[in-house]
């Protein structure tokens, strides 16, 4: 795995991806959502999400 620098929701998407390529799907899911979530188009953020489906993994405080 790359170094990631984590300014931009491409860069969650790209560590997602190569989390999922990796046998990670758990982190790439919490990954992709973290994209989606720092995505302003929500046409965007839905591909993403549809992209590593499942249910959110988030836990809020």
């Amino acid at each position: 795995m790359g170094l990631f620098n984590f300014n931009r929701p491409a860069d969650y998407l790209d560590a997602a991806r190569e989390m999922a390529d990796s046998g990670r799907p758990t982190l790439a899911r919490l990954l992709a959502e973290e994209a989606a979530n720092r995505t302003t188009d929500p046409a965007d953020a839905a591909r993403i999400r549809a992209e590593f489906p499942g249910n959110s993994l988030r836990q809020e405080d």
